[in-house]
């Protein structure tokens, strides 16, 4: 009969109890996520503005025309709109319930991801070593800021990818890192987008 059917089946109050409030609070911090992506928003939208207000001021030092490498920028947008890609194979694993494919995905962007850093520092140290510092000129100083911003958080994604994938290793495709893998995701492509801004407004501007 319909009526003895328990909407928990059976598997222990532990496992199901609180299926309800579990879902609510997943979904209080998908909500939280959205907000710190709002916030994130705002704090790129400022260092923008301040780099568009600082742009033409070189003191008289080097020029971006004269500092950037264009191949290496290239190489890093390459890079990153790849592991933007390969996120989103990883998202179509976890749906698929493979988790190997999943974490192996997960893997190759998260290298994808370490390589872009490699690339971002290896080019600061290069500018650091002919003499162009955050405390060169205003240009340098927007410049420095907004790109460091952007690498640090890659490099707080790329953390939180590692942790995840031993979450999965450990748990497997649950619906906590089921949010979490989605939330990771849209992190990253997040940070696509914001990229491709850096790419436009600061590198091809800068080398016009």
């Amino acid at each position: 009969m319909a009526h003895t059917v328990t909407p928990h089946g059976g598997h222990g109050h532990n496992d199901h109890g609180h299926h309800d409030d579990h879902h609510d609070h997943e979904s209080i911090k998908v909500l939280g996520f959205w907000m710190f992506l709002v916030t994130d928003v705002i704090l790129f939208g400022t260092l923008f503005a301040t780099f568009a207000v600082l742009h033409n001021s070189t003191n008289g030092g080097p020029t971006p025309h004269e500092m950037f490498e264009m191949p290496g920028v290239i190489a890093e947008t390459f890079i990153l709109l790849t592991s933007s890609f390969t996120s989103g194979l990883a998202v179509l694993q976890m749906h698929r319930g493979n988790k190997k494919g999943l974490i192996g995905w997960l893997i190759i962007t998260a290298l994808l991801g370490a390589s872009f850093i490699f690339l971002e520092v290896s080019e600061f140290i290069k500018m650091v070593d002919e003499g162009v510092t955050i405390g060169t000129s205003g240009f340098w100083s927007a410049f420095f800021t907004l790109v460091g911003t952007h690498g640090l958080h890659v490099s707080v994604g790329l953390c939180w990818m590692i942790g995840l994938m031993i979450q999965i290793g450990k748990r497997g495709i649950t619906p906590v890192t089921k949010r979490k893998v989605t939330i990771v995701s849209l992190y990253w492509h997040f940070l696509d987008v914001v990229w491709i801004f850096v790419l436009t407004v600061v590198y091809l501007m800068g080398v016009m």
